[in-house]
């Protein structure tokens, strides 16, 4: 029986526009710098303090590939302002991160079907959670999906930020399927890459999902479903034995209740 559904966020419910990652790296720093800059903190030049950005972030990320461990880019920013001798106390630091990733929201945006789809699976009786690779806090990502009206279909939110390892390696789902409290095979996962998200979902016993807005047909060698738009789970959905609310009910079924 099906109980649960669990997303992917990036290109599977954010649709990410397409972008000069460089340039949006290069807005977040100046952001960065400006707010500093507005709390009175003395700062290097821009150039010079973009740049040991710069390379903090390519390193956390190539340590991360090695090591197979996933990096939180809020301790990352913390550390540079300790070089930098700035005393900022958590409110701000929490505050820098969004600066630094604020960008990226005027890239994303989110299809008219996700919302009225999220609501009717979780008025089904359906438990839905979030499982991303990531490494921009949670706190940051909870922010950009209020946003778009998401955060309260999601009361669980497993983050590799938080959790320390990435999709496909088996703990992150385990994690997420734990505090949804069900097993493997009563869930299901969406997602948009095969290796991370489809295969990583089916080592762990759950069926996958594959969001690919460009599939011609619904069929994969190696995804149990393919979908182009989120609403099409209606009918994935439909194929299982879901629980089902009084109000959906047959009359003879609520009359035998009674």
């Amino acid at each position: 029986m099906l109980k649960a559904i669990l997303f992917d966020l990036g290109d599977t419910l954010f649709d990410f526009e397409p972008m000069n990652r460089a340039e949006v790296f290069q807005v977040a720093g100046r952001k960065t710098y400006d707010f500093l800059a507005s709390q009175g903190h003395a700062l290097p030049p821009f150039k010079r303090y973009y740049k040991s950005h710069v390379w903090a972030v390519r390193w956390a990320y190539a340590c991360s590939v090695i090591r197979r461990r996933e990096f939180n880019v809020f301790d990352l920013l913390t550390k540079l302002c300790v070089r930098m001798q700035l005393q900022l106390d958590d409110a701000t630091l929490r505050e820098l991160a969004w600066q630094w990733y604020s960008p990226l929201t005027s890239h994303t945006e989110v299809a008219a079907d996700v919302i009225p789809t999220l609501a009717t699976l979780r008025d089904r009786g359906l438990k839905l959670a979030l499982v991303s690779n990531t490494f921009i806090p949670g706190f940051v990502l909870d922010k950009h999906l209020s946003m778009h009206d998401l955060l309260e279909f999601f009361p669980i939110r497993v983050y590799s930020s938080e959790v320390g390892v990435c999709k496909p390696h088996p703990r992150i789902f385990e994690e997420a399927l734990r505090q949804a409290d069900v097993k493997a095979a009563d869930a299901l996962f969406v997602g948009d890459i095969v290796r991370k998200d489809i295969v990583g979902a089916q080592r762990v016993g759950m069926r996958a999902v594959l969001r690919k807005p460009a599939a011609i047909n619904g069929h994969h060698r190696i995804a149990d479903f393919v979908i182009r738009r989120i609403s099409e789970l209606h009918n994935i959905v439909s194929s299982f034995d879901t629980p089902i609310s009084q109000e959906e009910m047959p009359l003879e079924a609520l009359v035998s209740e009674t």
